[in-house]
């Protein structure tokens, strides 16, 4: 029977079962209020422990730490052709539309406007799938962005001083018309208050190719002026003073590097405050260009050659050069320059987790100081599985916390590392604020042997 049923007892009894109940109540309750700590301690235990475990084992968690990362910190990406660290989109302005910006709702889906059906500009290179427009580079969470103002190789010596300019004239257009987003800025510091206090994509110039200032300073100069900050100094093709990527695949072939007057150019570019760029160039013009430089170089969308060997890639050597230098290498998300038909890896297929490993390598290698984002978007045909376009980043540093990443780490990787070479190259400009323009001239015999585009030097 239970115990609250029993009824019939005399006084001196239920006085004695009345005590016993109580301090058996007492220990129940003693029990109870002792069993209610425990676990309370319990649940502190395991906030303490199990969520952070949770939080590393959730993919969800991850991006979402990533993104609070990135909103802290203007993602910089550096690419190639035409988007920064560096992105390709002007190009791909000249490839459907002939420049017309105007014609063009870079709000909308540009994989849409810009089909298999549409008519290209020019046949230099494939048509590349669009990558890139507003609402995925707001899903992408990018903060910073090197337009690149791209010139085929073909029109070296011819018009490459024209096409350049239209590029330039591109980025100005878009920018313009869509300054609620966007926002031209020339300077490290413009970057941050573009982006921090304004929440515009802070919006620079990079020129993607030597070729375009056509062997002339004066030219080079002029591109500053109207914002242009990093230029490559070669894309793949030569110019009159330095040597491209393409001349370390014929290992008999020559090592010129940087001529006299390349190293002039580099002079030059130090004292405007014009970030050298030496993705696309040789080894041995890489090697003299960090050698003459007086400030930090970046490799704007070049990878690990350890990890692929390709020639676009940065050996070992260099990227110790680079670390030396307190440069940047970032890392480009073109598939056959981070595993695909490439030695050891050769795989069929890249994923993300290829351009991580390029990442982490460089980071191991020479530290992450010296590791950026240059994804090469619209620049290239095709892409690793997971990074398909400008939304994915957050994806990116959604695997690399979950693989270790440090906040602080991700920080500098996003854009940290890219505004701290910037500044460098700015205090360099600040030194040198007393030195004259270079003028010299290129040797007669060194220009492009086409004298019907040519008056003189």
């Amino acid at each position: 029977m239970e115990f609250h049923n029993l009824s019939e007892e005399n006084n001196s009894t239920n006085s004695v079962r009345a005590l016993v109940s109580k301090k058996k109540k007492s220990r129940q309750n003693v029990c109870f209020y002792g069993f209610l700590i425990a676990a309370l301690i319990g649940i502190m235990i395991g906030l303490a422990i199990g969520i952070p475990l949770t939080k590393r084992d959730s993919p969800d968690q991850n991006v979402q730490e990533a993104q609070n990362v990135l909103k802290q910190y203007p993602l910089i990406d550096g690419k190639r052709w035409n988007y920064f660290s560096h992105n390709d989109l002007p190009w791909q302005y000249r490839q459907y539309v002939q420049n017309k910006v105007y014609e063009v709702n870079l709000r909308e889906d540009t994989r849409i406007q810009w089909t298999n059906t549409t008519n290209m500009t020019s046949y230099d290179f494939p048509r590349l799938p669009p990558q890139t427009d507003i609402p995925r580079l707001k899903q992408g969470m990018v903060g910073a962005q090197f337009w690149a103002a791209f010139g085929p190789c073909s029109a070296t010596g011819k018009d490459a001083i024209r096409i350049g300019m239209d590029q330039v004239d591109v980025i100005h257009k878009f920018v313009n018309k869509y300054d609620d987003t966007f926002e031209l800025v020339t300077t490290a510091q413009g970057i941050l208050d573009a982006y921090l206090s304004r929440n515009r994509i802070a919006s620079l110039i990079g020129l993607e190719g030597g070729h375009m200032i056509s062997n002339t300073l004066g030219v080079l100069r002029s591109f500053y002026s109207l914002g242009v900050r990093y230029m490559t100094l070669t894309h793949s093709c030569d110019t009159s003073w330095a040597d491209n990527w393409k001349q370390d695949l014929n290992m008999t072939g020559s090592r010129r590097g940087l001529s006299a007057f390349g190293e002039i150019v580099v002079k030059e570019m130090n004292r405007l405050g014009m970030i050298i760029d030496l993705a696309h160039v040789a080894k041995q013009t890489m090697i003299d260009a960090i050698k003459i430089s007086a400030a930090p170089v970046i490799f704007s969308h070049s990878s690990a050659f350890e990890k692929c060997e390709h020639y676009r890639n940065v050996q070992n050597d260099v990227l110790e050069m680079v670390k030396n230098n307190t440069g940047l290498v970032m890392v480009n998300f073109y598939d056959g320059y981070i595993s695909k038909g490439c030695l050891p890896v050769n795989a069929t297929e890249s994923t993300m987790q290829h351009v991580i490993d390029h990442i982490n390598y460089i980071k191991d290698f020479i530290g992450v100081d010296y590791v950026g984002i240059g994804a090469d978007y619209d620049g290239v045909p095709t892409l690793p599985v997971g990074l398909e376009d400008v939304s994915k980043y957050p994806d990116l540093f959604g695997k690399l916390r979950a693989n270790g990443w440090s906040t602080e780490d991700l920080k500098k990787l996003a854009g940290e590392n890219f505004i701290r070479v910037f500044k460098d190259v700015e205090k360099v400009k600040e030194k040198q604020k007393t030195v004259q323009p270079y003028e010299d001239i290129l040797p007669e015999d060194e220009t492009v042997p086409n004298r019907m585009c040519y008056t003189s030097f």
